[in-house]
Formats: structure tokens, C-alpha cells, sequence
């Protein structure tokens, strides 16, 4: 069964325990997986805001360099030598040809110190030329990361959904972007700087988890915060 365990006071984060695997939720969204020494990120959607001004909504281009620089902090804190990101990397297809030249600079420097892969995403499914590799999907440990969440894979890492949870206490609730998993799933929540968020609990997670087993580690201000599935409510 998957369950949040506390780590010493020195670490604020929790770690979950998922597939016989230790993980490390980050407040940033990112997952460390100390075994593997790597950094896992899901729908990090670069290029959102070029990708609007192409449509005729005129939005500053800054959200792609502020995922980037969460990225290097993130990269930093854990010394990860692996960066696996689950799919929609990029908000559309060429997004990888429209980086500003400090965002393009930035990434390379990161591509040429890391191992690097790129799951293909639903908005970014095509490979691109910036080097690390390009997959559908990669197994590593007995976990099989991919973009999209399904069942019937055990040991499945996805993102895709954005997850998000609201939870309702002493007469005042809140939503917070959150990880869930249960035995045989777990989904990260949307790591770039311009992206939305859903509810657990709306249509688009139906029959994906075993709700008896669901936990929820929800994105606080200053920490991870495990919550009951029974404080889960709609909205």
C-alpha cells in the first residue's frame, strides 16, 4: 500500500513511498528520486506565452525563463544528475524554435551538464533538436514514466491532468496544485510557471484511482502537506 512517511526535521518535505520507490516531493511540483539521482518535472509548458501572442493575446514572454530558473534552483537543492520530463515540455510543437536567446543559452548549459529525456506530451508529441532524448516513454527501477496517466500499469509515473486538490476544514477551504498516487499510480501536478490546475475529484480522474487507496500531498506556501482523502472536497 502507498503511504507518506515524515523524514527528520531537517527536511521539510515528506517523502513518498510508491512502487517500492522513495520520492521526495519538492514545493516547486518537481519529484526527486534519490535512487535513480534524478529530477522528475511534468507539463512544464515553455513557450505558453508565445504561444498566446501567435493568437493575438499579448502576454510578456517571461514565463518560459521562470520555469527555467525554478528548474536550475530545483537542480541545485537536490545536486540530481537526471532530468525526466513527463510530456508537454513545450506548449505547442516548435515551441523548442522560439526561445529567447538567454532561455535557449540557459537550457543548453543544463542539457550539456544533465542526462535528459523528453517524454512526448500531447502538446509537444513530435522530437525536437535540443538535445537529451527523445521517448514515448521510459522505464527505470520498475516504473514506467509516460505522459499520460492510464490504468493497469503498475509502477505508473504520469502527468498531463495538472492535479490540484481543495480541501474544506473548520469552515474555510483552499486548492492547492498536489501529487496523488495510489498502489499503482501517481501523478505529478503541472511544474511550469504559467499553468493551470484541476481538481481531483472532477470528471477527468475518474477510474483512475483506487479512491480507498488515494493519498494527496498538497503544494503549501513553506512545505508539503499530507491530506486525509476524507477533507477532499469539489471546486
Amino acid at each position: 500500500m502507498a503511504h507518506i512517511l515524515p523524514v527528520a526535521d531537517t527536511t521539510p518535505e515528506p517523502v513518498i513511498r510508491f512502487h517500492g520507490q522513495d520520492f521526495v516531493p519538492l514545493l516547486s511540483g518537481a519529484l526527486f528520486w534519490p535512487e535513480a539521482d534524478a529530477l522528475l518535472v511534468a507539463d512544464l509548458h515553455l513557450e505558453k506565452h508565445s504561444s498566446f501572442a501567435r493568437s493575438g493575446q499579448l502576454l510578456p514572454p517571461y514565463d518560459t525563463g521562470l520555469t527555467l530558473a525554478r528548474l536550475a534552483r530545483d537542480l541545485d537543492e537536490t545536486a540530481a544528475k537526471t532530468v525526466i520530463a513527463l510530456g508537454d515540455s513545450f506548449h505547442r510543437d516548435e515551441g523548442s524554435s522560439t526561445l529567447l536567446e538567454a532561455d535557449r543559452t540557459r537550457l543548453a548549459a543544463m542539457l550539456e551538464a544533465l542526462e535528459w529525456y523528453w517524454i512526448a506530451g500531447n502538446h509537444d508529441p513530435a522530437p525536437h533538436r535540443l538535445g537529451g532524448l527523445c521517448c514515448a516513454e521510459i522505464s527505470i527501477a520498475g516504473c514506467s514514466l509516460r505522459h499520460e496517466p492510464r490504468r493497469g500499469t503498475p509502477g505508473l509515473i504520469a502527468g498531463h491532468l495538472h492535479p490540484a486538490a481543495r480541501i474544506a476544514l473548520n469552515g474555510r477551504s483552499t486548492r492547492r496544485p498536489c501529487f496523488a498516487w495510489d498502489d499503482e499510480m501517481l501523478i505529478l501536478p503541472a511544474y511550469g510557471a504559467s499553468t493551470g490546475s484541476l481538481n481531483i475529484l472532477s470528471p477527468a480522474f475518474a477510474g483512475l484511482f483506487d479512491r480507498t487507496r488515494l493519498r494527496v500531498a498538497m503544494l503549501g506556501r513553506d512545505r508539503i502537506y499530507p491530506v486525509g482523502a476524507h477533507l477532499l472536497v469539489h471546486g
